[in-house]
């Protein structure tokens, strides 16, 4: 499976448990597509924001999904918390395989770089030289990283679990002191970046 989805909810202050309870039953009615691959609530970073991704077998499947969402209009039953939605398509790292589900967390951070316009496939070098290093028994795993097809253009999305915070400092500080990481020539190529940690709901298939 090569291509996801990650829809991101903003909902009001104090909501975010009822619209997790809502989006569960909604993501088990028989006529919804895709398969879950997570599905979290922000802790640091933008509030108030829950984050589901899906994985789709084909384009065709993810846009029938795409318009089957959109026109029922429902939102996964949560309009009437619901403050923003976005939605974002992205391909799978050619060489990466997502982890299994499973408990991998309980943080996940979700970091999305915007890039130069030529930056893509320098990112892509860099990072097939560079993952299997950084992923490494002394590091951490990475869950997969994806680049978008749509919106604003070229960017990239990479989820890292971490069992605790300490561990992200820990493993981030070794990775750059070991020189394993970031990969090569990918300073250049960045134009903005931005990092937030969620935790999973307790249906995420990663916990």
């Amino acid at each position: 499976m090569r291509l996801f989805e990650l829809i991101t909810f903003t909902v009001r202050v104090r909501t975010v448990a009822q619209a997790l309870a809502q989006i569960e039953t909604s993501l088990a009615e028989p006529e919804v597509g895709g398969t879950l691959m997570g599905c979290w609530a922000s802790e640091i970073g933008p509030l108030n924001q829950i984050a589901v991704l899906r994985g789709f077998s084909d384009e065709r499947s993810r846009q029938t999904e795409r318009e089957r969402f959109l026109l029922e209009g429902k939102a996964f039953g949560i309009n009437e918390f619901m403050t923003d939605l976005r939605i974002e398509n992205y391909s799978l790292f050619p060489f990466l395989k997502p982890l299994r589900p499973g408990q991998h967390g309980p943080f996940y951070e979700l970091r999305v770089y915007d890039l130069i316009s030529s930056g893509l496939q320098p990112t892509l070098e860099g990072w097939a030289k560079a993952i299997e290093p950084r992923t490494a028994e002394q590091y951490s795993p990475v869950y997969a990283a994806f680049y978008a097809t749509d919106g604003a253009l070229p960017r990239y999305l990479h989820i890292w679990p971490w069992t605790t915070l300490e561990q992200r400092l820990q493993v981030r500080t070794q990775a750059v002191g070991d020189g394993v990481w970031p990969p090569e020539n990918s300073g250049p190529q960045l134009r903005d970046m931005c990092s937030t940690i969620y935790l999973p709901a307790v249906f995420s298939p990663l916990q």
